[in-house]
């Protein structure tokens, strides 16, 4: 049997808000008058750790009322017919919780804790609130398991090996705009075909551009693919 072809999803943020989910960047950047990055970076984990564990607990409960979205489900679907992979900039598990089963998350995950000492020491958590004075397993303070402004990503060289593989490159939801996750765009290989979904597109020399949501989008780029795979 000869191998599926390899599509390669990159979502952002575009992708989640169909479910529901706040999307800070295009809220001005505030929550409750503080800047994102005065609760999601290191500097803010040691200045108020209180304050940084009762933002992720609200987006952890935000999280366990969302669904997926349609968007969500065509990528799901896709799977029977080429070999899909996800990469994430979303902290959420729509995707997961969709059943795509090749996700791999650039910026961490919601439902996952990790040692302020050891990042590899990581645990589940689910929906639940994180407190005050919970510890891993060394001993050390449990953090969300999230790549906060100003830390590496650890992920990237994974993400990087994932999409020169591919032979089409298809991003939703997220402009791409932001390093180092734009990047990855320069690793598709020259035969992949390349799709942008985006409500308000920037210049995508190279793309096949649909200014359009992502469930939209999504559904469309679908039915494009199988007609360049299958329908030639």
């Amino acid at each position: 049997m000869a191998e599926k072809p390899r599509v390669v999803f990159i979502t952002g943020a575009g992708m989640s808000a169909e479910s529901g989910l706040q999307t800070f960047r295009g809220a001005g950047g505030l929550w409750e008058n503080h800047r994102i990055e005065e609760v999601a970076s290191p500097e803010a984990w040691e200045m108020n750790r209180e304050l940084v564990l009762r933002f992720y607990n609200e987006r952890r409960r935000a999280l366990a009322n969302a669904v997926p979205n349609d968007g969500h489900r065509v990528i799901t679907e896709l799977q029977d017919e080429f070999d899909v992979r996800v990469i994430t900039q979303n902290v959420d598990d729509l995707h997961e919780r969709a059943g795509n089963v090749n996700v791999l998350h650039l910026h961490g995950e919601l439902t996952k804790a990790r040692s302020s000492a050891d990042e590899t020491l990581v645990v589940d958590i689910g929906y639940r609130d994180l407190c005050l004075g919970e510890c891993a397993s060394d001993g050390a303070p449990l953090r969300p398991h999230i790549v906060w402004f100003g830390e590496s990503v650890p992920m990237m060289r994974l993400a990087a090996d994932l999409v020169s593989t591919a032979h089409a490159l298809v991003v939703v939801g997220t402009s791409l705009q932001v390093y180092p996750a734009a990047s990855l765009l320069w690793e598709a290989p020259s035969h992949a075909i390349r799709f942008l979904i985006d409500p308000n597109p920037p210049e995508a020399p190279g793309f096949y551009v649909l200014s359009k949501g992502a469930s939209e989008g999504l559904k469309e780029v679908a039915h494009l693919l199988r007609q360049q795979f299958f329908f030639r």
